[in-house]
């Protein structure tokens, strides 16, 4: 046996996954700062053209589309995105493409008339009625563009993956405001997530369309798919439960105004680190099952020692710099009507989207490359009901503030769970020493941006983000965290092709 050929091939496959995973960083890094800009300015907007009860009503209906998007179709998606790279064969990957698209048209079919059905006798107000059913009637279409857009990120296609992402992002946004000076109130923001991937399919489609003719429905897959991907659609619908039950819980024990300012904070502080996170993790994901595939137990720790190094680098200062700049933010793209009670539970989001960033993107991902999901499910059942008793608890005692602690102790509940019940599947490994220089980079960051003058405003703002991302920059190169002077070096030294990184 050839060894020094053995290794030169391991090598090699480790440098073609790390770049892999540099060369999906940079490729959609101009799609999450689209999707970061259009988040910021969506609260900016729409809790301005809405009242807070139409942001409720919002709030609620988007829910549930979310809630029914996971655990229908989701599976779909997840067992696209896992089971990609594993095919050999062209003839294996059409056979694919066929039964997973010929299975969410078949659930498209049985789905639609069921969620009309539950619009129309649902005992609320026609204005959640007209919202929930927008809401419901885009799920099988963006579940559709969803698995065009995960077999391409599988197949290395960045450019054209970050552009669907980037026209959804836009085109969602435009058509929500155009809906909201119509007058469609709290549905207005559902109508753009209905119509843009609509408007996508004509474009999209055909990227993949090949395939998907050329192939033919495998009952058998079917199986294996459905038992590796459904767990991951109900343990992500255990993660919105969680995520979401605290909206609910609002609209039940206080009234929909309240939800209004809880999901504008939310919002904010959630969604800048979930951008973050997805970003990461969409460049990330394939290149972890890339590892597995081709180079077995070894190259997959390799690859998540690096990936883990590089999202805490980025994900904590991240996290901490939202929780301090929360006044002047909410003050700068929160309405007046919601921004007092916003402003004050924003850094208990942060520190919850921290948290459950890394829950999915990280350590989660030892059930979905070892295919053990259904023990993904069971992880997810211990935050999601300690969710929901802290939220029956607290609520009544400290409204908006019972909810937000609520979820943080429920991810941080999540994240202890899926460490203890991964040790001995595909354990994660955890990198202390970059973990423990990035919190110090942070923490000093915090101290100077605290001692910063407080005077309100875009200013305040524009001051606190700038000098604590320069502190944390400097401190951060000075020492290393997080590995970042290596991650530049192989930026500056990236110099392979986008064939190769299939190879």
């Amino acid at each position: 046996m050839d060894y020094g050929a053995n290794i030169t091939r391991s090598v090699g496959r480790q440098g073609r996954n790390a770049l892999m995973f540099v060369r999906g960083l940079l490729g959609y890094l101009p799609a999450n700062i689209i999707q970061a800009a259009v988040g910021v300015l969506t609260i900016l907007v729409f809790t301005r053209l809405l009242s807070s009860t139409e942001f409720g009503i919002y709030a609620l209906a988007f829910s549930v589309a979310s809630l029914a998007h996971v655990l229908i179709f989701t599976w779909i998606e997840a067992a696209m995105a896992r089971y990609w790279a594993g095919e050999a064969t062209s003839e294996g990957l059409a056979n694919l493409y066929s039964t997973l698209y010929n299975t969410g048209l078949l659930l498209s079919l049985l789905f639609i008339p069921a969620a009309a059905a539950v619009c129309l006798w649902v005992p609320l107000g026609i204005e959640m009625r007209i919202a929930m059913a927008i809401g419901l009637a885009g799920v099988p279409i963006r579940c559709l563009l969803n698995m065009v857009k995960v077999a391409l990120r599988a197949r290395g296609a960045v450019r054209q993956a970050a552009g669907l992402d980037i026209y959804f992002s836009l085109a969602v946004f435009i058509l929500g405001i155009a809906a909201a000076w119509l007058g469609l109130g709290g549905a207005s923001p559902l109508v753009g997530l209905l119509i843009a991937p609509l408007l996508a399919l004509p474009f999209a489609l055909p990227l993949e369309r090949g395939k998907l003719w050329s192939g033919r429905f495998n009952a058998v897959r079917l199986k294996n798919y459905i038992a590796y991907g459904y767990p991951i659609s109900m343990s992500l619908g255990m993660a919105l439960i969680l995520a979401s039950t605290d909206r609910f819980m609002l609209g039940w024990l206080m009234n929909e105004a309240a939800v209004g300012a809880y999901h504008a904070s939310y919002s904010i502080a959630n969604r800048t680190l979930d951008i973050i996170f997805i970003w990461l993790g969409t460049a990330g994901a394939p290149a972890l099952v890339m590892a597995l595939e081709k180079g077995g137990a070894r190259a997959l720790k390799l690859a998540a020692v690096d990936q883990a190094r590089i999202l805490m680098l980025v994900t904590l200062p991240a996290a901490v710099g939202v929780a301090l700049v929360a006044r002047p933010l909410a003050e700068v793209v929160i309405g007046p009507e919601l921004r007092t009670a916003s402003a004050m539970v924003t850094p208990w989001i942060a520190a919850s989207a921290f948290l459950s960033g890394w829950l999915y993107y990280y350590f989660n991902q030892a059930f979905t490359l070892s295919k053990r999901t259904s023990i993904l499910l069971l992880t997810m059942v211990f935050p999601a009901t300690a969710n929901i008793g802290l939220n029956m608890i607290l609520i009544p005692e400290m409204g908006l503030m019972g909810a937000a602690i609520s979820t943080v102790l429920g991810y941080f509940i999540g994240v202890l769970a899926s460490i203890i019940m991964a040790r001995r599947i595909m354990p994660m490994p955890i990198p202390w020493k970059d973990f423990m220089l990035c919190g110090l980079c942070a923490a000093v960051m915090a101290i100077v941006v605290a001692c910063l003058p407080q005077f309100g405003g875009f200013l305040e703002l524009m001051i606190d983000a700038g000098v604590g991302g320069i502190v944390y920059c400097v401190l951060a190169y000075g020492t290393n965290a997080g590995g970042v002077r290596d991650l530049l070096e192989r930026i500056r030294t990236l110099r392979i092709s986008p064939e190769e990184l299939t190879l």
